[in-house]
Formats: C-alpha cells, sequence, structure tokens
C-alpha cells in the first residue's frame, strides 16, 4: 500500500469519525433542548399550582353589618343553645367541619387552652353538621371541652358558610362575631384550615 493510499484512508477515517461525533453532539443539543424546555413547563406548571394554592387558601373577611340570624340548636351534650340566650355579651360563632377534620377540633381545643382568651370571657360556640356521637368521639379524642352544636345546614347556610372550605355541602372554617345586641360584625373564612387563637381574639376586640 503506498503511503498516499494510506494517507487517504486515514483522511477518510478521520472524516467519518469527525461525521459520528458532529451527529452525537447534535443528539447531545437536542436532549439539552428537550429537557430544558421540559424542565421549564415542568417549573411553570409547579409555580401555577403553588400560586393557586396560595390564592385558594388566603382567608377572606367581610365586616359587612347585619342583624344575626336567630338560631336554636341541639348540643352535643344533650342540651339545647339558642343565640338568644347570649344576647347582652358578644359571642364567636366557629363553623367548621366537624367529624374528621382533626384540625377542626384542634383548633377549638387550642382556644380553649388559650388564657388570654379565657379572661376575655368571650364565648365560642362551635358548630357543625354531624351527630353527637360523631362530633363526640373526635371531641374525647383530642381532648375538647366545649359542646358542639349539631345544625342540619340551616344555620350553617343562613351564614353563608357552606362550600367554604373542601366540601361543597359543609360549612368551612369560619368565625362569626355577633355583638350583645345580636348583630353580626365580623365575618372570616380560613381555608387554611387556622386562626392562631390570639389572632381570633384581636380580630374580635378590635371591632367590639
Amino acid at each position: 500500500m503506498t503511503s498516499g493510499t494510506a494517507t487517504r484512508r486515514l483522511a477518510r477515517r478521520q472524516e467519518a469519525l469527525e461525521e459520528v461525533r458532529a451527529a452525537q453532539d447534535q443528539q447531545a443539543r437536542r436532549r439539552r433542548r428537550f429537557s430544558g424546555a421540559a424542565w421549564g413547563a415542568a417549573s411553570l406548571i409547579i409555580a401555577v399550582l403553588i400560586a393557586v394554592a396560595l390564592i385558594t387558601s388566603r382567608p377572606t373577611t367581610s365586616t359587612d353589618v347585619r342583624v344575626a340570624p336567630d338560631f336554636t340548636l341541639p348540643a352535643s351534650d344533650g342540651s339545647s343553645v339558642s343565640l338568644a340566650d347570649y344576647r347582652g355579651e358578644p359571642v364567636v360563632l366557629y363553623f367548621n367541619e366537624g367529624a374528621g377534620c382533626d384540625s377542626c377540633l384542634l383548633q377549638m381545643a387550642e382556644i380553649e387552652k388559650d388564657p388570654v382568651f379565657a379572661e376575655s370571657g368571650i364565648p365560642v360556640l362551635p358548630i357543625v353538621m354531624n351527630s353527637a356521637e360523631q362530633i363526640n368521639t373526635d371531641r374525647e379524642r383530642l381532648g375538647v371541652t366545649a359542646p358542639f352544636l349539631l345544625d342540619d345546614g340551616t344555620v350553617s347556610a343562613a351564614y353563608d358558610t357552606l362550600g367554604k372550605g373542601m366540601h361543597e355541602g359543609l360549612p368551612g372554617h369560619g368565625f362569626v362575631l355577633v355583638d350583645a345586641d345580636g348583630n353580626q360584625l365580623w365575618h372570616g373564612n380560613y381555608p387554611s384550615m387556622w386562626l392562631a387563637p390570639e389572632d381570633l381574639l384581636a380580630e374580635v376586640t378590635t371591632r367590639l
């Protein structure tokens, strides 16, 4: 084999090798572009989901004043409670999902344990759409002292609390302030399923 033939073959092999490398580089660039686009799309989707979660978990409040709808409800301890029983003093109504929602009952437990809230003397009436047996099981398990008022949905609807949480036909996690004259002064819904007792007390006392 002449040196010229060997040189040509070497040159062809070099060209072929460069073509293979070029093809590999092109494939790598395509993979990087696709990966970048995929990550970009995934990041956008995640950002949208986070934004939606933040928006839907924001509390909504109203300070529209109206006469609070009156009611009489059975309680989980066998008694009966009327809103009129509290005329002459402010009272907070706590509408919540009730049985099966541990955070709802823990909210009430923390309100009961808060010494400043206790000193305020402002009663909090938890209202749920459960049977006594259902809610008492969770009350005892989570150490909640207060009896819960048992609503068939009529009172929850009158106070516009239905569908404000995760379930369309149930109350969400909302508080209503009724003053000593029976007027509704404030209503707050908390999709995060929590309002610190001190924050609740601040909302209440600043409006009385």
